[in-house]
C-alpha cells in the first residue's frame, strides 16, 4: 500500500460542458477533438527510459482481468469512490458508489458514460480516449509516447502522450517498483485540469458475468 499524503492530481477534459458536468470530472475521457491545442508538445524520453517503461507496461498488460476500488480527486478537490472491472482487450466498467448516479462502461469498441439519475448516455469511441492505451492487449509504448520515467523507491512513474488521441494532454501511469503493479493513473489536459483515480484493494485473474460489459446500445438510440 502506498502512504499518500495528499491527493496526487490528474486531469480529464471534455468537448463539451454538458458532458463535463455528467462525467464529474472522471479524468476518462479526452480524446484531441474539441480540445484547444494549446500547450507545448513534451519532448521524448530518453531511449533507456523506454525500455524500462516498456518492460513495466509488458508486466501490467500481461494481467487480463482485475477489478478493486478506487477513489477519484476531481480538478475542483471533489472525491468520489467506487469499484471498477477490467478485462483486456478494451473492456472496463466503474460503478461510482451512491450518491453518485454515474457508471461507465467500456465493451471494447465504445465507452458510455450513464447518469442512471438522469437517465443520459454519452457515447465515445473507445480509440479516442485514454482508455484505449490503458486497456490494450499489449501496451507499445513506441513512436515517441513515453515522455518522461522517473525511478524512485517507492513509486515509478510514466508520462505517456499521443498526439493522435490525447492532442497535447497527457497521463501519468505510477507504479510499485517492487511488483511492478499499477497503483493509480493521472490525466493532464491542455488547459492544466487535474483529475486522479487510485485504485486499492486490487485482485487479479477475476472472471466476470456476460454482461458486465454490456452497452445497450438500443436505449441509447431510444433516447436520442
Amino acid at each position: 500500500m502506498i502512504n499518500i499524503k495528499a491527493p496526487f492530481r490528474a486531469a480529464g477534459s471534455f468537448a463539451r460542458a454538458s458532458v463535463v458536468t455528467s462525467m464529474v470530472g472522471m479524468g476518462l475521457l479526452m480524446g484531441g477533438a474539441g480540445v484547444a491545442l494549446t500547450t507545448p508538445a513534451l519532448a521524448q524520453a530518453a531511449p533507456g527510459s523506454i525500455s524500462a517503461a516498456q518492460e513495466i507496461a509488458n508486466k501490467f498488460s500481461s494481467v487480463k482481468t482485475l477489478t478493486g476500488n478506487f477513489v477519484q480527486f476531481g480538478p475542483r478537490g471533489d472525491q468520489t469512490e467506487g469499484t471498477f472491472y477490467i478485462e483486456r482487450p478494451g473492456k472496463i466498467r466503474f460503478n461510482y458508489n451512491k450518491p453518485s448516479p454515474i457508471r461507465v462502461i467500456s465493451d471494447g469498441k465504445s465507452v458510455v458514460i450513464n447518469n442512471r439519475k438522469l437517465d443520459t448516455w454519452d457515447l465515445y469511441p473507445l480509440s479516442k480516449t485514454p482508455l484505449k492505451l490503458l486497456l490494450s492487449d499489449q501496451i507499445d509504448l513506441s513512436g515517441g509516447k513515453v515522455k518522461s520515467v522517473k525511478q524512485e523507491p517507492d513509486m515509478t512513474t510514466i508520462v505517456l502522450g499521443d498526439k493522435s488521441i490525447f492532442g497535447n494532454s497527457t497521463i501519468t501511469m505510477m507504479f510499485d517498483p517492487k511488483t511492478n503493479d499499477l497503483r493509480q493513473w493521472t490525466i493532464t489536459d491542455a488547459q492544466g485540469l487535474d483529475t486522479t483515480v487510485m485504485i486499492t484493494n486490487v485482485r487479479t485473474g477475476v472472471r466476470f458475468a456476460d454482461d458486465m460489459f454490456t452497452i445497450d446500445y438500443t436505449r441509447i438510440a431510444m433516447k436520442r
